[in-house]
């Protein structure tokens, strides 16, 4: 059941709900969630359940503000208070040392718990409303393309779960996930805040996946493995250049084929969808899964994309196409 996130009794309810060990869909800026109370492990289950999500792949913890984090956290490097006061509320999640003994399940089982404070007026109203953290990976079934639209959340979980509708994610890709528990910041998965911004904010070098392993082993974190974030359709990145060959291989008998590209292509064929991606990357991040999934609806079977600019304004798009074309 879809209800408006700015009438106050659909808040009030869907706090009741967390409150009672129930889901609720609920919207950010990034993409919506599907939340429960981080609190408790069994209404975390609920979550892995429905989602089909293994247990030991953790989720992040969204919370009103940053007084919430002590709650969750048994110590903040100094780096990672400069990240969460130069981006929070905003599409930055930070990993910090857990609390012994809370958010078991949430974490995944780690000593180590992802936080986010969103920056979406539905999203902070709940979240004071409900009173305590909520865990809230992407409300889509696990693998699959997150969700941008309240509409999107219905189609995954039906009319049961009650869903907050915050309008379109204004984002459209999920956080940049920044782990603080290895004494230097590394960028687990990047989103649309680059990794010069980071830098800027906690005064000091971020590290990438390719030199992560100077800072020693890893955390597990939401949205990292290889293959995600995968439409029905099957996803290959090409250059323009690889595109046009195909289509003029293919002539007019190219059928079940969605593309999405920055080139104009010259298309013989009535039957291949064509949309364009915009040349600015925050425009791309935006529209990028609510295209994927609109192309699955029209029944596309392959879906090529132009393989995104090298530019790291275009790390979290390239990031997200590259695991989906890998399912």
């Amino acid at each position: 059941m879809i209800r408006p996130g700015t009438d106050p009794q659909a808040i009030v309810e869907a706090a009741r709900r967390i409150q009672a060990g129930a889901l609720v869909g609920f919207p950010t800026e990034t993409v919506y969630g599907l939340g429960a109370d981080a609190s408790s492990d069994a209404a975390v289950a609920g979550i892995f359940k429905a989602k089909g999500r293994p247990a030991d792949h953790p989720l992040i913890v969204h919370v009103a503000d940053a007084s919430q984090v002590s709650d969750y956290a048994s110590s903040v490097p100094a780096f990672a208070a400069r990240l969460m006061q130069a981006f929070w509320p905003g599409p930055l999640t930070v990993i910090l040392p857990r609390r012994e003994g809370v958010a078991l399940a949430a974490a995944g089982g780690q000593e180590s718990i992802g936080l986010r404070c969103p920056a979406h007026p539905v999203a902070l109203a709940f979240l004071k409303a409900c009173g305590t953290g909520v865990a809230g990976p992407s409300a889509n079934r696990f693998g699959r393309v997150s969700p941008t639209t309240a509409l999107h959340v219905a189609q995954e979980f039906g009319d049961e779960l009650l869903v907050l509708d915050g309008g379109p994610c204004a984002v459209g890709i999920e956080s940049s996930i920044v782990d603080c528990t290895r004494g230097r910041p590394v960028l687990l998965r990047p989103g649309v805040l680059t990794r010069a911004q980071l830098e800027a904010a906690c005064g000091e070098p971020v590290l990438g996946k390719e030199d992560a392993q100077a800072a020693g082993s890893a955390p597990r974190a939401s949205g990292t493995l290889e293959a995600h974030y995968a439409p029905n359709a099957k996803v290959r990145l090409m250059d323009a250049g690889a595109m046009q060959a195909a289509l003029d291989l293919l002539g007019a008998d190219a059928a079940h084929i969605a593309i999405y590209a920055r080139t104009l292509l010259g298309i013989k064929s009535t039957r291949v969808l064509y949309r364009r991606m915009p040349d600015d990357a925050l425009a791309t991040a935006q529209q990028l899964f609510a295209v994927l999934r609109d192309f699955d609806a029209q029944g596309a079977r392959l879906i090529w994309v132009e393989t995104p600019p090298v530019a790291c304004e275009w790390d979290g798009v390239r990031d997200r196409l590259g695991r989906a074309a890998a399912s």
